[in-house]
């Protein structure tokens, strides 16, 4: 991680969409942006036709592709990469979010208020969950990216105060808070808590990760799919698992 660089890219990118489109009319692509230059500054490297699809980034280290929307637009394109070459996938996510809601009347913007919740691994799961038939393929690589945000919102929602329901406006990175990289399976470890006994089922599991059961059953879903984890009983109606690598 390279905290220095990652502001550096920070202030080029959102100075230039602001003095280009004008301040208050950033495109959602910011987050995009600040993260593809993070990556690879050379624009020579970037947006490089491969195949039938457009490869976000090229270098001598292979396919780096970055998604900030949902993995399902992303299966296509990412079966095609990996018979060619190594292929990361950059999952950029937020760690301390701040949010700032847009009038759109008035064109005033809040003063950003910290929201409380705070970004980890496991709101990557149900985004991998729908690329799981090609986390095991050998060229495949995830590079997670917590970043600091401010999320802009517009007052457009269903609710009284136009906040639930509401569209986001934009994003705009401040900080870098920390990577985590997945390059072979046991790698995939990282997702499970180093407290949990020799054999867990998705109850102890979910405690010790503190997530919900939904979150738990897909994460252990895609961790045996792909051989981290193997079955080795039931307790009950639960399968009962243990770490495989």
């Amino acid at each position: 991680m390279d905290r220095q660089r990652f502001l550096q890219v920070c202030e080029k990118v959102v100075n230039y969409k602001r003095e280009s489109t004008g301040i208050g009319t950033l495109s959602e692509k910011t987050l995009h942006a600040v993260v593809k230059h993070y990556i690879e500054l050379d624009e020579n490297k970037q947006e490089v036709k491969i195949g039938s699809f457009y490869a976000d980034i090229v270098t001598e280290d292979g396919i780096f592709e970055i998604h900030t929307r949902s993995f399902n637009t992303l299966r296509k394109k990412l079966t095609e990469f990996l018979e060619i070459s190594t292929v990361t996938v950059v999952y950029p996510l937020p760690g301390i979010k701040w949010l700032l809601w847009i009038d759109g009347k008035t064109g005033e913007v809040t003063k950003k208020r910290k929201s409380p919740k705070q970004g980890c691994i496991y709101d990557a799961i149900h985004e991998l969950y729908k690329i799981r038939p090609l986390i095991k393929h050998p060229n495949f690589r995830l590079y997670i990216i917590f970043i600091d945000i401010e999320e802009y919102r517009n007052l457009d929602g269903w609710s009284e105060n136009k906040k639930k329901g509401s569209s986001r406006y934009d994003r705009i990175p401040v900080d870098i808070a920390g990577e985590v990289y997945f390059g072979e399976i046991e790698d995939y470890l990282q997702f499970v808590p180093y407290e949990l006994d020799t054999h867990f089922t998705s109850k102890d599991y979910k405690k010790a990760a503190k997530i919900n059961m939904h979150t738990a059953q897909t994460a252990l879903n895609i961790l045996h799919h792909i051989g981290t984890l193997r079955r080795v009983g039931k307790k009950g109606n639960l399968h009962i698992y243990e770490r495989n690598v």
